[in-house]
């Protein structure tokens, strides 16, 4: 017998076979009960029960189906040589009656579904139909034995593997219209799969029938008990080969399975990756999208950069060129002494600042108007749509009062102020650069002329900064082509008239434009830092220049040098080392040599200043501060300043008339300097009415151009080599001047 089995998943059944199997065994049935005598009726019966009772002990072997293993399941027992022997025995209609009830019984024992008893009930009614005629006809037109008497073996045996092969054929293939149904497979090659799968059953069911039949046509006890072991060995052949055909399948359905795993895997993997893919292109687009907003935003202020400015500018620039009316300004924003604030509090408030100011900028000016950062604490805007200057010149006072309002950043209140360029588009620019270049001008005009405060570019601008670009690129070449020039100011003692010693000041001869003011590049060489080198030339210069005067004379021993340091040059962490450096190359005695250094410099931070003082009082040589009088000194950091001399500022001195107050600050001066144990001298003197006051006044030393203006190294010498007394000079010209003024004091009396 061979059997359909479903598992508990429902699938859809071709209704036609199952009721063309349940119509032919009715049809079956009919005939048996009315042509089939009671005798043979009732062996039929007996052996019906023995046909269930092996059906429920079968051989199975499961059918593939695809890359998953099949419920379904061909199932083989003894069952199947019994409907063939019926066959054989009693004819068609007994047959198909047997193999309905056994196929519906032992289908039963796999599946509790009433459908499927019923679709193999007919299966194997339609399967038991066509074994059977196809003994009889084998039988009878093959061998010409009538079915029901005694045949011979051979014939049997033959009939009954025929038999066999038809029954597992049609089994097989009502199977695979099953499967093609419920899959949407083609139905012949699932057919042929489980057709070769149980081919090899053809030979132990056609024996055990042909055996069967023997045994009972010639009711032999001796055929019955040397065919039992031939039965058992198919029956337990019959196994082993069943469980090798399940190892095999055990082992197909491992691969499948692991390759099915493997697939998931694949699939999983796949997934990931896909997954992997999505995020990195999202992470991708983010970062692309982050990057370019930082290639045209500022990463501090988020404010667009000099790049995205520059893109608007050109924009800007384009319409206006088009004649449509369309007018706009850049204002160039710089903060007046930002670099206090980094300095004093932090660059991390300093950052703090710079991102109120932007979000103050923002809030100040229109919404179609542009604020960019440039870098530090410059800033432009760009202002679009204007009517006119007037609309510019508003916005720079605008955004002046927004900043002079104070900012409180971690607990400490700031204060800061803006210098503001303007340009105005309506000049015809052409690039963006050029706009931005002219705005950075007038904003240092700004900055030049006393900060918090604006300019409007105009062409003078341009050719001022042209003049100082020259000037600059000029002032790189002048010391390798050794324009400059160390000049040398005579130090006069007030009270012998004896030169004291010399103050060196360095002149420019250049090649083109000739002698050059030192007001004129000492600012460009302070912007530049050109004036460190400079500066570290005139010290070496001026020392070697002294040390060959005091080996001229003896008489030149005790003169003094006095060199100015700059405000780069005293921050410069190496000075002191410089210093020292050009003493000892040069031989000059520390002692006669004073650095003079600018009030404003050493109170820009009074801290720093003492230990740069000290180190350098350390050298032994001499300290004076310059200008005195007009920065912000503190009597108390005075005090701790390593200091020898104060040089009164010449605006104090020129100024001086008997009983004026720049008399009275001169005095308070002196005054200072003698409680403190410093001496004074005086610049700027010029005239002998100067001269008198600052000699009333105890003042030690002075320079002018009443003595001397600054000399050459030739004329120098030529003037230490004459030893020139300005004390019997002065004195004489002293006494005709106090005389004129006293006559005019007489005669303004009598009148």
């Amino acid at each position: 017998m061979a059997q359909a089995s479903t598992g508990a998943k429902s699938h859809f059944r071709p209704a036609a076979i199952m009721v063309a199997g349940i119509t032919l065994w009715l049809a079956a049935a009919s005939s048996f009960a009315l042509r089939y005598g009671w005798h043979d009726q009732l062996v039929v019966i007996a052996l019906s029960p023995l046909a269930v009772i092996t059906g429920m002990f079968p051989n199975t072997i499961p059918l593939p189906a695809g890359r998953k293993r099949s419920q379904e399941k061909l199932t083989f027992t003894l069952s199947d040589a019994l409907v063939l022997l019926i066959a054989c025995q009693y004819g068609i209609a007994a047959s198909i009656f047997v193999a309905g009830i056994e196929g519906f019984t032992s289908s039963r024992r796999a599946v509790r579904r009433l459908s499927s008893n019923c679709y193999s009930f007919g299966m194997m009614s339609l399967a038991a139909a066509a074994a059977a005629a196809c003994l009889v006809a084998v039988l009878r037109y093959g061998f010409g034995e009538v079915p029901g008497t005694k045949q011979a073996f051979q014939a049997t045996a033959v009939a009954m593997l025929a038999a066999s092969i038809v029954h597992i054929s049609v089994n097989t293939g009502l199977i695979a219209v099953l499967f093609g149904s419920r899959l949407g497979t083609p139905v012949l090659p699932n057919w042929k799969e489980n057709f070769l799968l149980v081919a090899p059953m053809f030979l132990p069911t056609s024996a055990a029938a042909s055996l069967m039949h023997v045994a009972l046509q010639y009711n032999a006890l001796t055929m019955i008990v040397l065919g039992a072991p031939i039965l058992v060995a198919i029956h337990f052949g019959h196994r082993r080969y069943r469980d090798s055909i399940q190892e095999q399948l055990n082992l197909i359905e491992r691969a499948q399975r692991e390759r099915a795993e493997q697939a998931e895997r694949h699939v999983e993997e796949l997934s990931h990756y896909v997954a992997e893919l999505e995020r990195t292109g999202k992470e991708l687009q983010e970062s692309q999208e982050h990057f370019r907003h930082a290639a045209f935003h500022d990463a501090l202020t988020s404010l667009p950069n000099r790049s995205l400015l520059n893109a608007k500018l050109k924009s800007a620039i384009e319409r206006a060129g088009e004649g449509v009316g369309h007018q706009f300004a850049v204002l160039f924003l710089d903060l007046d002494r930002f670099k206090n604030i980094n300095d004093s509090l932090g660059h991390t408030i300093g950052d703090q600042l710079l991102v109120t100011i932007a979000r103050r900028l923002e809030h100040s000016v229109r919404e179609m108007d542009t604020v960019a950062r440039l870098g530090g604490d410059e800033f432009a805007i760009l202002l679009e749509g204007i009517k006119s200057s007037s609309d510019a010149t508003y916005m720079a006072e605008r955004l002046q009062r927004e900043l002079s309002s104070p900012f409180t950043l971690g607990g400490h209140e700031v204060f800061t102020t803006a210098s503001i360029g303007i340009a105005l588009g309506e000049t015809g620019y052409e690039q963006p650069e050029d706009i931005l270049r002219d705005a950075d001008t007038a904003m240092y005009r700004a900055k030049e002329s006393g900060k918090a405060r604006f300019e409007v570019f105009d062409t003078s601008m341009h050719a001022r900064a042209s003049n100082l670009l020259r000037l600059e690129n000029d002032l790189r070449r002048a010391l390798e082509r050794e324009e400059f020039r160390v000049c040398y100011q005579p130090i006069v003692a007030l009270e012998t008239g004896h030169i004291a010693g010399f103050e060196a000041l360095v002149r420019w001869q250049h090649p083109e434009r000739g002698f050059i003011s030192p007001a004129e590049f000492i600012s460009v060489a302070e912007d530049t830092n050109l004036i460190i080198p400079l500066g570290l030339w005139v010290l070496d210069e001026a020392c070697r220049q002294m040390v060959r005067w005091q080996w001229q004379s003896a008489a030149n021993k005790s003169l003094t040098l006095s060199v100015n340091l700059s405000g780069k040059q005293f921050t410069q962490p190496d000075l002191v080392e410089r210093i020292e450096s050009i003493l000892d190359e040069t031989g000059l005695d520390p002692r006669r040599l004073k650095l003079e250094i600018t009030e404003s410099v050493v109170m820009e931070n009074a801290e720093s200043a003492i230990a740069m003082l000290v180190r350098l009082k350390a050298l032994g040589v001499q300290l004076s501060i310059d200008d005195f009088g007009t920065g912000y000194s503190s009597l108390s950091y005075l005090h701790r300043f390593p200091i020898d001399t104060l040089k009164i500022d010449r605006s104090f001195v020129n100024l001086m008339n008997e009983g004026a107050e720049n008399s009275e600050i001169v005095r308070t001066i002196r005054t200072l300097a003698g409680n403190m144990g410093m001496e004074v001298v005086a610049e700027g003197i010029e005239t002998l009415g100067q001269l008198n006051q600052l000699m009333e006044l105890k003042c030690e030393y002075g320079q002018g151009y009443l003595f001397s203006k600054p000399l050459e190294t030739e004329a120098a010498e030529t003037l230490l080599a004459k030893r020139p007394d300005w004390h019997v000079s002065t004195i004489t010209a002293l006494n005709a001047y106090l005389l004129t003024r006293n006559k005019h004091a007489a005669h303004a009396r009598c009148a």
